[in-house]
């Protein structure tokens, strides 16, 4: 574990990143952050706490699951190739930063499973919820995409930075996000 933090730190401060765009939309108020960098697009958008209970709950999540899924920073998250060469993302390589903590990593749909297990969630919700989830590992030909939810430990409104990995090739390359704002309760 020591060596792949060693690595991907390395990773991380050799990366170019072009910044983030940030856009909100009019109607709803929930705001998106994008950037484009060596290939890849990544953007993610606030899912406001009623929508994510709406969500599950309209798919059999008791209203305690639901809200411990709500009680998260929920983004809807999309990632597009960009470039003429496939690229692979690892979601276990992804890390957030936020005030007066240590990176952190997006807990898995593995860990997530074995929570609503615990708590009785009914098999076709679980089911839901991970085809609703970002996907752990996917490898992305030329312009291919695909969305999904991530969660993240921070307060509502509280704020994070999000350093993402992912490989083409035999090389490994990381960009961010930055400033990335959880919706707060009524967004």
């Amino acid at each position: 574990m020591r060596i792949l933090t060693l690595t991907l730190l390395t990773v991380w401060s050799a990366a170019a990143s072009a910044g983030t765009d940030t856009s909100v939309d009019a109607e709803t108020g929930l705001a998106t952050w994008q950037t484009e960098t060596s290939n890849i697009q990544v953007r993610l958008t606030q899912i406001s706490p009623d929508q994510v209970r709406g969500f599950y709950q309209a798919r059999g999540f008791s209203v305690q699951a639901a809200e411990r899924y709500t009680s998260e920073c929920v983004f809807m998250t999309v990632v597009r190739n960009i470039g003429d060469a496939p690229i692979q993302h690892r979601l276990a390589d992804w890390r957030y930063f936020s005030a007066g903590q240590p990176p952190r990593s997006i807990r898995s749909k593995a860990a997530w499973e074995r929570l609503w297990k615990q708590q009785g969630v009914p098999e076709a919700a679980r089911i839901a919820f991970t085809w609703a989830q970002f996907p752990a590992t996917q490898t992305f030909a030329p312009g291919d995409w695909n969305q999904g939810m991530t969660t993240y430990s921070v307060p509502r409104g509280g704020l994070l930075d999000l350093r993402f990995v992912w490989r083409a090739g035999a090389k490994t390359h990381s960009g961010k996000l930055e400033q990335l704002r959880c919706a707060n309760e009524h967004s």
